[in-house]
C-alpha cells in the first residue's frame, strides 16, 4: 500500500500540492505548511494526482512510500 508523506520542516507553503490534488492536500491555517487529508490514495488515478504533488513540490516535502 502506498502511503503519502510530508516533512513538514521541507515545507514552505507553496501549495503546489492543494493545486494538484485539494482531495488529497490541504494547507495549515497556521503556517501554510502542507496538511495531507487522506495518506493513503483511494485508487490509481487518485494516486498519480499524488505523484504529481509530489513531483511538482518545490521544497521536495512530499514523498510516496510503499
Amino acid at each position: 500500500m502506498t502511503k503519502i508523506v510530508a516533512d513538514l520542516d521541507r515545507c514552505v507553503g507553496a501549495g503546489q500540492c492543494v493545486l494538484t490534488d485539494p482531495e488529497e492536500f490541504d494547507q495549515s491555517e497556521e503556517d501554510g505548511t502542507v496538511v495531507v487529508l487522506q495518506d493513503t490514495p483511494a485508487d490509481d488515478e487518485a494516486l498519480k494526482r499524488a505523484r504529481v504533488a509530489v513531483e511538482i513540490c518545490p521544497s521536495r516535502a512530499l514523498s510516496l512510500t510503499e
